[in-house]
């Protein structure tokens, strides 16, 4: 399956590495939380080390196994759902970036791009929170969905 979507979505994976940068060592995001790779949020039970650096091959696979979480979500929601590709793929790429839990906080976003109505749905990322964090990052998205 992680082959399949890996194939189905390179350039995308692509993008998101590109966007995300890359570290070896671990690291504190914009909000302060612990990250490493790929963006990959450290999660409690994860036994990185801080100054330690880490191989890019097991950040890489880190990074899929990620990746591949993102894309399940998207299926998740959007199921039969007939979305351009590249909604959808700024959909992944948010759900990567943000988590499941907080892309979902974006109702009216959702609702206008169900509506195929791109316009109104990057003034809902304007609006949002996460723009004021990471501007030029939904500046390229917003690109993407109305280009």
């Amino acid at each position: 399956m992680l082959n399949l979507i890996l194939k189905n979505y390179r350039n995308l994976s692509y993008r998101i590495r590109k966007n995300e940068g890359f570290s070896r060592t671990v690291y504190k995001d914009i909000l302060g939380n612990k990250t490493i790779g790929y963006g990959h949020l450290i999660k409690n039970k994860e036994k990185f080390k801080n100054k330690k650096k880490y191989s890019k091959k097991h950040l890489l696979k880190l990074f899929e196994k990620d990746f591949s979480i993102a894309v399940k979500n998207y299926y998740k929601i959007f199921k039969r759902k007939k979305i351009p590709r590249k909604f959808e793929e700024v959909i992944i790429e948010m759900i990567f970036q943000l988590g499941i839990k907080n892309f979902v906080k974006f109702k009216k976003f959702n609702y206008f791009i169900l509506k195929n109505k791109p316009h109104l749905a990057s003034l809902e990322m304007i609006k949002s929170k996460w723009y004021k964090q990471t501007p030029k990052r939904v500046e390229k998205l917003i690109s993407t969905l109305i280009y």
